[in-house]
Protein backbone atom coordinates (compact mmCIF):
# COMPACT_ATOMS: atom_id res chain seq x y z
CA UNK A 1 0.00 0.00 0.00
CA UNK A 2 1.23 3.51 -0.40
CA UNK A 3 2.49 5.56 2.52
CA UNK A 4 1.73 8.82 1.19
CA UNK A 5 -1.08 11.03 1.43
CA UNK A 6 -1.21 13.43 -1.39
CA UNK A 7 2.67 14.60 -1.74
CA UNK A 8 3.20 14.29 2.14
CA UNK A 9 5.83 11.58 2.57
CA UNK A 10 4.91 9.93 6.25
CA UNK A 11 7.87 8.66 8.56
CA UNK A 12 7.86 5.19 8.06
CA UNK A 13 9.25 2.01 10.18
CA UNK A 14 9.74 -1.56 8.80
CA UNK A 15 6.47 -2.81 6.84
CA UNK A 16 4.38 -5.11 8.98
CA UNK A 17 5.16 -8.73 9.32
CA UNK A 18 4.63 -11.54 11.97
CA UNK A 19 6.20 -11.04 15.15
CA UNK A 20 6.25 -13.14 18.20
CA UNK A 21 3.53 -15.64 18.45
CA UNK A 22 0.26 -14.73 20.99
CA UNK A 23 -1.53 -18.06 22.55
CA UNK A 24 0.22 -20.03 19.74
CA UNK A 25 -0.82 -18.39 16.96
CA UNK A 26 0.99 -15.45 15.14
CA UNK A 27 1.23 -12.17 15.99
CA UNK A 28 1.16 -9.48 13.73
CA UNK A 29 2.81 -5.86 14.29
CA UNK A 30 1.80 -2.84 12.71
CA UNK A 31 3.81 0.27 11.61
CA UNK A 32 2.39 2.01 14.61
CA UNK A 33 3.43 -0.36 17.40
CA UNK A 34 0.10 -2.05 17.58
CA UNK A 35 0.03 -6.03 18.38
CA UNK A 36 -2.39 -8.43 16.04
CA UNK A 37 -3.67 -11.73 16.74
CA UNK A 38 -3.79 -14.10 14.29
CA UNK A 39 -5.26 -10.70 11.83
CA UNK A 40 -3.88 -11.37 7.94
CA UNK A 41 -1.35 -8.72 6.45
CA UNK A 42 -3.66 -7.02 4.04
CA UNK A 43 -6.07 -6.47 7.38
CA UNK A 44 -3.49 -5.33 9.01
CA UNK A 45 -2.60 -2.63 6.09
CA UNK A 46 -5.65 -1.56 6.08
CA UNK A 47 -6.14 -1.21 9.74
CA UNK A 48 -2.69 0.98 9.54
CA UNK A 49 -4.63 2.97 7.46
CA UNK A 50 -7.01 3.69 9.77
CA UNK A 51 -4.49 4.76 12.08
CA UNK A 52 -2.31 7.04 10.16
CA UNK A 53 -5.60 8.81 9.28
CA UNK A 54 -6.34 9.34 12.95
CA UNK A 55 -3.43 10.30 13.71
CA UNK A 56 -3.07 12.91 10.38
CA UNK A 57 -6.60 13.69 10.58
CA UNK A 58 -7.65 12.53 7.51
CA UNK A 59 -10.88 11.83 6.49
CA UNK A 60 -9.71 7.95 5.72
CA UNK A 61 -10.21 5.98 9.06
CA UNK A 62 -13.91 5.18 8.32
CA UNK A 63 -13.36 3.34 4.74
CA UNK A 64 -10.43 1.96 5.82
CA UNK A 65 -11.76 0.44 9.30
CA UNK A 66 -14.66 -1.03 6.35
CA UNK A 67 -12.13 -2.58 4.56
CA UNK A 68 -9.57 -3.77 7.56
CA UNK A 69 -13.15 -5.77 9.14
CA UNK A 70 -14.19 -6.85 5.49
CA UNK A 71 -10.75 -8.62 4.82
CA UNK A 72 -10.90 -9.96 8.52
CA UNK A 73 -13.99 -9.80 10.43
CA UNK A 74 -12.06 -11.16 13.68
CA UNK A 75 -10.15 -8.25 13.85
CA UNK A 76 -10.00 -7.19 17.17
CA UNK A 77 -8.26 -3.55 16.75
CA UNK A 78 -10.86 -2.88 14.10
CA UNK A 79 -13.81 -3.37 16.15
CA UNK A 80 -12.47 -1.58 19.39
CA UNK A 81 -10.95 1.43 17.63
CA UNK A 82 -14.75 1.92 15.56
CA UNK A 83 -16.70 2.11 18.90
CA UNK A 84 -14.09 4.72 20.61
CA UNK A 85 -14.07 6.74 17.39
CA UNK A 86 -17.93 6.73 17.80
CA UNK A 87 -17.53 7.45 21.57
CA UNK A 88 -15.01 10.48 21.12
CA UNK A 89 -18.22 11.88 19.07
CA UNK A 90 -20.16 12.47 22.19
CA UNK A 91 -23.72 11.54 20.79
CA UNK A 92 -25.66 10.12 22.85
CA UNK A 93 -27.15 7.86 19.48
CA UNK A 94 -23.96 6.52 18.70
CA UNK A 95 -23.51 4.84 22.36
CA UNK A 96 -25.34 1.61 20.66
CA UNK A 97 -23.04 1.26 17.57
CA UNK A 98 -20.16 1.42 20.07
CA UNK A 99 -21.62 -0.84 21.98
CA UNK A 100 -22.40 -3.58 18.77
CA UNK A 101 -18.81 -2.76 18.41
CA UNK A 102 -17.67 -3.63 22.02
CA UNK A 103 -19.70 -7.04 21.81
CA UNK A 104 -18.21 -8.22 18.40
CA UNK A 105 -14.64 -7.29 19.93
CA UNK A 106 -14.98 -8.84 23.06
CA UNK A 107 -16.49 -12.08 20.69
CA UNK A 108 -13.58 -12.08 18.21
CA UNK A 109 -10.98 -11.59 21.36
CA UNK A 110 -12.38 -14.93 22.97
CA UNK A 111 -12.05 -17.03 19.42
CA UNK A 112 -8.33 -15.50 19.10
CA UNK A 113 -7.64 -16.74 23.01
CA UNK A 114 -7.82 -13.48 25.02
CA UNK A 115 -5.50 -11.36 21.93
CA UNK A 116 -2.21 -9.74 22.52
CA UNK A 117 -2.00 -7.05 25.05
CA UNK A 118 -3.03 -4.20 23.13
CA UNK A 119 -6.42 -5.76 21.74
CA UNK A 120 -7.17 -6.11 25.57
CA UNK A 121 -6.26 -2.75 26.09
CA UNK A 122 -8.24 -1.31 23.44
CA UNK A 123 -10.99 -3.38 24.06
CA UNK A 124 -10.88 -2.64 28.09
CA UNK A 125 -10.74 1.21 27.41
CA UNK A 126 -13.80 0.79 24.91
CA UNK A 127 -15.85 -0.64 27.54
CA UNK A 128 -14.57 2.34 30.07
CA UNK A 129 -15.68 5.15 27.65
CA UNK A 130 -18.76 3.49 26.58
CA UNK A 131 -19.76 3.42 30.53
CA UNK A 132 -18.62 7.14 30.30
CA UNK A 133 -15.63 6.97 32.29
CA UNK A 134 -12.42 8.66 30.26
CA UNK A 135 -10.38 8.76 32.51
CA UNK A 136 -10.35 5.19 33.75
CA UNK A 137 -9.75 4.23 29.90
CA UNK A 138 -7.06 6.56 29.87
CA UNK A 139 -5.33 5.28 32.87
CA UNK A 140 -5.90 2.00 31.30
CA UNK A 141 -4.18 2.66 28.48
CA UNK A 142 -1.36 4.39 30.34
CA UNK A 143 -0.96 0.71 31.75
CA UNK A 144 -0.50 -0.87 28.07
CA UNK A 145 1.54 1.71 27.62
CA UNK A 146 4.20 1.24 30.51
CA UNK A 147 5.30 -2.29 28.88
CA UNK A 148 4.20 -1.22 24.79
CA UNK A 149 5.63 2.15 24.76
CA UNK A 150 5.58 1.94 20.77
CA UNK A 151 1.64 1.77 20.36
CA UNK A 152 0.99 4.91 19.15
CA UNK A 153 -2.46 4.24 18.67
CA UNK A 154 -2.90 3.87 22.80
CA UNK A 155 -1.45 7.01 23.25
CA UNK A 156 -3.06 8.66 20.83
CA UNK A 157 -6.53 7.62 22.24
CA UNK A 158 -5.74 7.61 26.11
CA UNK A 159 -3.93 11.35 25.59
CA UNK A 160 -7.64 12.16 23.48
CA UNK A 161 -9.42 11.07 26.78
CA UNK A 162 -7.69 13.10 28.76
CA UNK A 163 -8.06 16.08 26.39
CA UNK A 164 -11.79 15.92 26.53
CA UNK A 165 -11.18 15.74 30.22
CA UNK A 166 -9.06 18.88 30.52
CA UNK A 167 -6.51 17.03 32.08
CA UNK A 168 -3.14 18.82 30.06
CA UNK A 169 -1.15 17.56 32.93
CA UNK A 170 -1.90 13.52 32.55
CA UNK A 171 -1.68 14.41 28.38
CA UNK A 172 1.86 16.34 29.09
CA UNK A 173 3.06 12.73 31.61
CA UNK A 174 1.76 10.56 28.69
CA UNK A 175 4.07 11.99 26.16
CA UNK A 176 7.06 12.44 28.51
CA UNK A 177 6.86 8.85 29.73
CA UNK A 178 7.09 7.42 26.37
CA UNK A 179 9.46 9.63 24.70
CA UNK A 180 12.68 7.99 26.63
CA UNK A 181 11.56 4.77 24.37
CA UNK A 182 11.50 6.32 21.07
CA UNK A 183 14.33 7.20 18.19
CA UNK A 184 13.40 9.64 15.05
CA UNK A 185 13.72 6.42 12.77
CA UNK A 186 10.66 5.34 14.57
CA UNK A 187 7.49 5.39 12.62
CA UNK A 188 5.09 8.27 13.58
CA UNK A 189 8.24 9.86 16.03
CA UNK A 190 6.67 13.20 14.34
CA UNK A 191 2.87 12.44 15.56
CA UNK A 192 4.50 12.15 19.54
CA UNK A 193 6.40 15.00 19.11
CA UNK A 194 3.28 17.04 17.86
CA UNK A 195 1.45 15.78 20.83
CA UNK A 196 3.90 16.14 23.60
CA UNK A 197 4.22 19.78 22.06
CA UNK A 198 0.37 20.80 22.57
CA UNK A 199 0.48 18.82 25.95
CA UNK A 200 3.47 21.70 26.62
CA UNK A 201 1.52 24.86 25.26
CA UNK A 202 -1.79 23.58 27.94
CA UNK A 203 0.71 23.16 30.26
CA UNK A 204 1.91 26.91 29.98
CA UNK A 205 5.92 25.49 28.78
CA UNK A 206 5.12 28.11 25.72
CA UNK A 207 9.13 28.12 24.53
CA UNK A 208 9.44 24.57 24.93
CA UNK A 209 6.22 23.66 23.27
CA UNK A 210 7.40 25.99 19.83
CA UNK A 211 10.80 24.75 19.70
CA UNK A 212 8.92 20.89 19.74
CA UNK A 213 5.86 21.42 17.37
CA UNK A 214 8.42 22.73 14.83
CA UNK A 215 10.52 19.34 15.29
CA UNK A 216 7.31 17.48 15.08
CA UNK A 217 6.67 19.03 11.51
CA UNK A 218 10.53 18.63 10.58
CA UNK A 219 10.01 14.88 10.85
CA UNK A 220 6.71 14.93 10.00
CA UNK A 221 5.49 17.70 7.88
CA UNK A 222 1.39 16.11 7.56
CA UNK A 223 1.08 16.65 11.46
CA UNK A 224 -1.43 18.97 11.47
CA UNK A 225 -1.63 18.67 15.66
CA UNK A 226 2.06 19.70 16.05
CA UNK A 227 0.60 22.29 13.26
CA UNK A 228 -1.63 23.19 15.77
CA UNK A 229 0.44 23.20 18.61
CA UNK A 230 2.50 26.08 17.50
CA UNK A 231 -0.95 28.25 16.68
CA UNK A 232 -1.93 27.72 20.02
CA UNK A 233 1.57 28.74 21.42
CA UNK A 234 1.43 32.27 18.91
CA UNK A 235 -2.31 32.57 20.28
CA UNK A 236 -1.18 32.67 24.06
CA UNK A 237 1.59 34.68 23.50
CA UNK A 238 -0.33 37.06 21.65
CA UNK A 239 1.82 37.04 18.69
CA UNK A 240 -0.84 37.50 16.26
CA UNK A 241 1.15 38.09 13.09
CA UNK A 242 2.97 35.48 14.03
CA UNK A 243 -0.51 33.06 14.26
CA UNK A 244 -1.63 34.08 11.05
CA UNK A 245 1.78 33.87 8.34
CA UNK A 246 1.74 30.13 10.36
CA UNK A 247 -1.44 29.22 9.54
CA UNK A 248 -1.35 30.68 6.01
CA UNK A 249 2.06 28.86 5.52
CA UNK A 250 0.77 25.77 6.39
CA UNK A 251 -2.50 25.92 4.80
CA UNK A 252 -1.76 22.83 2.31
CA UNK A 253 -1.72 20.18 4.62
CA UNK A 254 -4.42 21.47 7.29
CA UNK A 255 -6.63 22.20 4.44
CA UNK A 256 -6.59 18.20 3.75
CA UNK A 257 -7.78 17.47 6.91
CA UNK A 258 -11.07 16.59 7.61
CA UNK A 259 -13.33 18.50 10.02
CA UNK A 260 -9.98 19.59 11.66
CA UNK A 261 -9.45 22.17 8.75
CA UNK A 262 -12.17 23.66 10.00
CA UNK A 263 -10.48 23.72 13.38
CA UNK A 264 -7.32 25.35 12.34
CA UNK A 265 -9.73 28.18 10.59
CA UNK A 266 -11.23 28.51 13.53
CA UNK A 267 -8.11 30.00 15.09
CA UNK A 268 -7.04 31.69 12.04
CA UNK A 269 -10.14 33.61 12.49
CA UNK A 270 -9.08 34.40 15.96
CA UNK A 271 -6.11 36.06 15.34
CA UNK A 272 -8.38 38.03 12.80
CA UNK A 273 -10.52 38.99 15.53
CA UNK A 274 -7.59 40.16 17.44
CA UNK A 275 -6.45 42.48 15.07
CA UNK A 276 -9.99 44.16 14.68
CA UNK A 277 -10.48 43.04 11.19
CA UNK A 278 -14.67 41.74 11.65
CA UNK A 279 -15.28 41.53 7.80
CA UNK A 280 -12.12 39.40 7.60
CA UNK A 281 -13.14 37.12 10.11
CA UNK A 282 -17.18 36.82 9.00
CA UNK A 283 -15.59 36.00 5.36
CA UNK A 284 -13.54 32.95 6.89
CA UNK A 285 -16.77 31.81 9.07
CA UNK A 286 -18.78 31.05 5.83
CA UNK A 287 -15.84 30.07 4.10
CA UNK A 288 -13.96 27.96 5.73
CA UNK A 289 -14.97 27.53 9.84
CA UNK A 290 -18.40 26.66 8.49
CA UNK A 291 -18.79 26.20 5.03
CA UNK A 292 -21.42 23.47 5.16
CA UNK A 293 -24.40 22.55 7.95
CA UNK A 294 -22.58 19.77 10.35
CA UNK A 295 -23.72 18.63 13.73
CA UNK A 296 -20.21 17.35 15.11
CA UNK A 297 -19.75 19.26 18.32
CA UNK A 298 -16.69 20.36 17.28
CA UNK A 299 -18.02 22.02 14.59
CA UNK A 300 -20.68 23.74 16.00
CA UNK A 301 -18.20 24.39 19.14
CA UNK A 302 -16.15 26.33 16.33
CA UNK A 303 -19.03 28.06 15.11
CA UNK A 304 -20.34 29.14 18.37
CA UNK A 305 -17.04 30.13 19.78
CA UNK A 306 -16.66 32.58 17.08
CA UNK A 307 -19.58 34.03 16.81
CA UNK A 308 -20.76 34.40 20.56
CA UNK A 309 -17.09 36.86 20.77
CA UNK A 310 -18.21 38.65 17.47
CA UNK A 311 -20.98 39.69 19.65
CA UNK A 312 -18.91 40.39 22.71
CA UNK A 313 -17.45 42.94 20.80
CA UNK A 314 -20.58 44.39 19.37
CA UNK A 315 -20.38 42.85 15.54
CA UNK A 316 -24.28 41.96 14.05
CA UNK A 317 -23.74 38.44 12.51
CA UNK A 318 -26.76 38.76 10.94
CA UNK A 319 -28.83 35.25 10.51
CA UNK A 320 -25.98 32.86 11.13
CA UNK A 321 -26.96 32.11 14.50
CA UNK A 322 -30.65 30.45 12.84
CA UNK A 323 -28.63 27.41 11.37
CA UNK A 324 -27.05 27.24 14.83
CA UNK A 325 -30.25 27.01 16.86
CA UNK A 326 -31.74 24.87 14.90
CA UNK A 327 -29.05 22.21 15.96
CA UNK A 328 -28.83 23.08 18.96
CA UNK A 329 -33.06 22.65 19.61
CA UNK A 330 -32.48 19.25 18.43
CA UNK A 331 -29.83 18.53 21.08
CA UNK A 332 -31.29 20.38 24.11
CA UNK A 333 -31.68 16.95 25.91
CA UNK A 334 -27.90 15.88 25.03
CA UNK A 335 -25.24 15.84 28.17
CA UNK A 336 -23.18 13.37 26.96
CA UNK A 337 -20.16 15.75 26.75
CA UNK A 338 -20.77 19.47 28.97
CA UNK A 339 -18.46 21.06 27.04
CA UNK A 340 -20.47 20.31 23.91
CA UNK A 341 -24.07 21.35 25.71
CA UNK A 342 -23.12 24.80 27.00
CA UNK A 343 -21.88 25.55 23.43
CA UNK A 344 -25.37 24.76 22.48
CA UNK A 345 -27.06 26.80 25.37
CA UNK A 346 -24.60 29.22 23.73
CA UNK A 347 -26.55 29.02 20.59
CA UNK A 348 -30.16 28.96 21.94
CA UNK A 349 -29.40 31.99 24.21
CA UNK A 350 -27.84 34.07 21.95
CA UNK A 351 -30.66 32.87 18.96
CA UNK A 352 -33.28 34.30 21.51
CA UNK A 353 -34.69 30.31 22.40
CA UNK A 354 -35.27 30.70 26.36
CA UNK A 355 -37.59 27.64 26.03
CA UNK A 356 -35.15 25.48 24.73
CA UNK A 357 -32.24 26.86 26.80
CA UNK A 358 -34.17 26.13 30.27
CA UNK A 359 -34.92 22.37 28.88
CA UNK A 360 -31.32 21.96 28.29
CA UNK A 361 -30.12 23.86 31.75
CA UNK A 362 -32.46 21.36 33.15
CA UNK A 363 -31.04 18.17 31.35
CA UNK A 364 -27.46 19.69 31.95
CA UNK A 365 -28.86 19.63 35.92
CA UNK A 366 -30.39 16.07 35.67
CA UNK A 367 -27.02 14.84 34.88
CA UNK A 368 -25.14 16.47 37.62
CA UNK A 369 -27.68 14.32 39.53
CA UNK A 370 -27.24 10.66 37.90
CA UNK A 371 -23.45 10.65 39.53
CA UNK A 372 -22.44 8.24 36.44
CA UNK A 373 -19.53 8.50 34.46
CA UNK A 374 -17.43 11.64 34.22
CA UNK A 375 -18.95 14.23 32.97
CA UNK A 376 -22.19 14.02 35.99
CA UNK A 377 -18.99 15.20 38.01
CA UNK A 378 -18.19 17.71 35.40
CA UNK A 379 -21.94 18.84 35.11
CA UNK A 380 -21.90 19.09 39.17
CA UNK A 381 -18.81 20.93 39.50
CA UNK A 382 -19.21 23.79 36.96
CA UNK A 383 -21.72 22.83 33.93
CA UNK A 384 -24.95 23.81 36.05
CA UNK A 385 -23.47 26.98 37.36
CA UNK A 386 -21.72 27.89 34.31
CA UNK A 387 -25.55 27.50 32.33
CA UNK A 388 -27.20 29.36 34.52
CA UNK A 389 -23.97 32.06 33.96
CA UNK A 390 -24.57 31.75 30.69
CA UNK A 391 -28.74 31.80 30.67
CA UNK A 392 -28.48 35.44 31.84
CA UNK A 393 -32.09 36.09 33.34
CA UNK A 394 -32.64 32.25 34.27
CA UNK A 395 -29.82 32.06 36.67
CA UNK A 396 -29.96 31.30 39.89
CA UNK A 397 -29.57 33.14 42.82
CA UNK A 398 -26.30 34.45 43.90
CA UNK A 399 -24.73 32.47 41.21
CA UNK A 400 -22.84 36.00 39.95
CA UNK A 401 -21.07 36.07 43.34
CA UNK A 402 -19.13 33.23 42.63
CA UNK A 403 -18.08 34.05 39.07
CA UNK A 404 -14.81 34.27 40.17
CA UNK A 405 -14.90 31.25 41.51
CA UNK A 406 -16.12 29.60 38.36
CA UNK A 407 -13.46 30.39 36.41
CA UNK A 408 -10.68 28.24 37.71
CA UNK A 409 -13.39 25.18 37.68
CA UNK A 410 -13.52 25.79 33.57
CA UNK A 411 -10.29 23.23 33.13
CA UNK A 412 -12.90 19.92 34.06
CA UNK A 413 -15.08 21.28 30.80
CA UNK A 414 -12.12 19.69 28.61
CA UNK A 415 -11.00 21.52 25.62
CA UNK A 416 -7.64 23.63 25.15
CA UNK A 417 -7.17 26.95 27.27
CA UNK A 418 -7.85 28.52 23.49
CA UNK A 419 -11.41 27.09 23.53
CA UNK A 420 -12.05 27.41 27.11
CA UNK A 421 -11.20 31.16 26.74
CA UNK A 422 -15.08 31.37 25.38
CA UNK A 423 -16.33 30.98 29.09
CA UNK A 424 -13.54 33.19 30.53
CA UNK A 425 -14.13 35.79 28.48
CA UNK A 426 -18.25 35.85 29.29
CA UNK A 427 -17.55 35.26 32.53
CA UNK A 428 -15.10 38.56 32.90
CA UNK A 429 -17.84 40.26 31.15
CA UNK A 430 -20.56 39.12 33.71
CA UNK A 431 -18.71 40.36 36.37
CA UNK A 432 -17.87 43.98 34.92
CA UNK A 433 -21.31 43.94 33.88
CA UNK A 434 -22.58 43.55 37.34
CA UNK A 435 -19.45 46.24 38.56
CA UNK A 436 -17.89 43.47 40.85
CA UNK A 437 -14.35 45.09 40.81
CA UNK A 438 -13.12 42.18 42.63
CA UNK A 439 -14.87 39.32 40.48
CA UNK A 440 -13.35 41.23 37.27
CA UNK A 441 -9.16 41.69 38.98
CA UNK A 442 -9.53 37.80 39.80
CA UNK A 443 -10.68 36.52 36.71
CA UNK A 444 -8.62 38.32 34.36
CA UNK A 445 -5.73 37.55 36.74
CA UNK A 446 -6.75 33.79 36.27
CA UNK A 447 -6.77 34.36 32.71
CA UNK A 448 -3.73 36.26 32.68
CA UNK A 449 -1.78 33.39 33.65
CA UNK A 450 -2.52 31.72 30.83
CA UNK A 451 -2.55 34.46 27.69
CA UNK A 452 -1.17 37.63 27.31
CA UNK A 453 -3.25 40.34 27.37
CA UNK A 454 -5.08 41.22 24.21
CA UNK A 455 -8.09 43.62 23.22
CA UNK A 456 -10.62 41.73 25.25
CA UNK A 457 -9.00 42.96 28.62
CA UNK A 458 -9.69 46.56 26.91
CA UNK A 459 -13.30 45.55 26.29
CA UNK A 460 -13.59 44.40 30.02
CA UNK A 461 -12.44 47.15 31.66
CA UNK A 462 -14.72 49.69 29.66
CA UNK A 463 -17.93 47.44 30.44
CA UNK A 464 -16.38 47.88 34.10
CA UNK A 465 -16.43 51.29 33.92
CA UNK A 466 -19.63 52.08 32.08
CA UNK A 467 -21.31 50.12 34.97
CA UNK A 468 -19.46 51.48 37.66
CA UNK A 469 -20.82 54.79 36.11
CA UNK A 470 -24.54 53.39 35.88
CA UNK A 471 -24.04 52.61 39.49
CA UNK A 472 -22.41 55.98 40.25
CA UNK A 473 -25.17 58.18 38.72
CA UNK A 474 -28.29 55.92 40.47
CA UNK A 475 -26.60 56.56 43.95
Amino acid sequence: MCWSLEGTIVTAGPPSGLGATCGGRPMLVDRFGGEHSGSGQAAVAAYEEAVLGILAHRPCVGPALDRALALDPGLVAGHALKGLAAVVLARAELLDPAGAALAAARTALAARDGGTAGERALVAALADALAGRLRAAADRLARHLDRHPHDLLALKLGYAFRFMLGDAAGMLAATSAVLPAWTPAAAGYGFLLGCHAFALEECGELRAAEAVGREAVHYEPGDAWGLHAVAHVHEMAGRTGDGIAWLEASRPVWRRCNNFAFHMAWHLALFHLERGDHARVLELYDREVRPQPSDDFRDVANAVSLLWRLGQEGVAVGARWQELRAIAERRRHETTLVFASLHYLMALVAAGDQAAARELGTAIGARALTGMGDQAGVAAGIGLDLADAIAGPAHRSGARAALHRLVAATPQLGGSHAQRDLFVRTLALLAAEAGDRAAVARIMAWRGRLKREDRFAALVRAHLAAALARRGRAA
